[in-house]
């Protein structure tokens, strides 16, 4: 029979040894400080025992739900071993924040895994100004290249559009400035007014002071097209490309007087269409200047045919037809001669000379020869 495991033989025991300790009564207080002493150990023991366990426990716990993260903070790189569940809780768990322009390369709500290491990459926005239609935008961006921020810009140039202050391929730089110039190039057209010409037509009937307008004038239509280009909308070039013709110009026509006019020293206003300095001479029906005696059926009568009377005068027909009424103005104190009708003809009046009838003798001897100005009247 095994005593060990019998609970009386351990009561038993216990006790005995007590006494054997304490002597008796007179051990008994040091046999209570031993017992309580033995009593508190296997207590602390109980608990040393229990706290292992949970540490094991509790190693196993961690071991089994932790996750390995590695995060590139616009290339600075964080690795560490969590317990979170998702991005988001690991990046609020290092203290890093992530703005609203911000390129994260996975969804901060992505479910971190226990099997292989969990990696974000994080490109942080920088601000570009760009200048465009009068007023700064301000872009954030985590492109690389000028060009890739554009395509994602609410504002970028257009169609003819320039860009200045970068080229398309150019790197990103915090705080780069940009300018688009808006480029329009457009076709136009523009009508300009042909001016209509006058023609001058003479009218014999009209005294020359006095013109008349018989057909008015009207402008003709020119339409001309240009290629305009603009920029911020300011003309910059402009380039000529064709004309037509939409109306043709209706030319004015006017009538201008050819009859001058003249005041004699009688007060008369002669109107003429020729004045001829000329050298006259007098003549008479007489027989020394005609050459026909009184008798002559020809005697008095001109070459026209007419009786021969004052306000007769003798031409070359080549320089005065016959027929043609003059008025002869005689220079100086002498009184004119006065109207006339060109109806004879002399042998010695040749070219630019005149021979005046008078029915006096003596009014022809006492003329001689003068110069006078012959009028051709209208």
């Amino acid at each position: 029979m095994d005593l060990t495991n019998n609970k009386y033989w351990h009561k038993i025991t216990t006790q005995s040894l007590i006494n054997i300790l304490t002597g008796g009564e007179v051990l008994l207080p040091l046999a209570k400080n031993i017992k309580r002493f033995f009593s508190f150990k296997r207590e602390v023991f109980i608990v040393i025992i229990a706290v292992l366990i949970s540490a094991g426990a509790g190693t196993g716990v961690f071991a089994y739900l932790k996750k390995d993260v590695v995060i590139n903070d616009n290339g600075i790189v964080t690795t560490c071993t969590t317990m979170k569940n998702t991005f988001k809780e690991t990046l609020d768990q290092n203290s890093i924040d992530v703005g609203p322009f911000d390129y994260v390369s996975a969804p901060l709500e992505t479910v971190l895994q226990r099997t292989k290491i969990n990696e974000i990459y994080i490109k942080r926005a920088v601000p570009v100004y760009i200048t465009a239609d009068g007023k700064q935008t301000r872009i954030m961006t985590y492109r690389d290249t000028v060009g890739e921020m554009l395509k994602d810009s609410p504002v970028k140039p257009e169609g003819l559009d320039e860009l200045k202050g970068a080229e398309l391929g150019d790197k990103i730089s915090n705080g780069m400035s940009l300018k688009i110039v808006r480029v329009s190039e457009k076709e136009v057209t523009e009508k300009e007014p042909i001016p209509y010409e006058v023609r001058k037509v003479a009218n014999s009937k009209l005294d020359s002071d006095i013109q008349k307008v018989v057909k008015q004038g009207q402008e003709g239509v020119l339409e001309k097209r240009y290629k305009v280009v603009t920029e911020d909308g300011k003309e910059v070039s402009r380039q000529f490309l064709s004309e037509s013709i939409l109306k043709n110009p209706v030319n004015m026509i006017m009538e201008l007087g050819t009859v001058l006019k003249h005041s004699t020293s009688r007060g008369d206003v002669l109107r003429y269409s020729k004045v001829m300095e000329m050298k006259a001479t007098a003549y008479t029906a007489s027989l020394s200047d005609t050459g026909k005696a009184p008798g002559h059926p020809l005697f008095g009568i001109t070459a026209t045919g007419t009786k021969v009377r004052e306000g007769v005068i003798a031409v070359d027909p080549k320089v005065i037809p016959l027929h043609t009424r003059v008025y002869i103005e005689i220079p100086g104190n002498t009184p004119d001669y006065g109207y006339a009708v060109a109806e004879d003809v002399g042998g010695a009046i040749k070219g630019n000379r005149v021979d005046l009838y008078y029915d006096s003798q003596g009014q022809a001897d006492r003329f001689g020869v003068r110069k006078v100005k012959v009028y051709i009247l209208h």
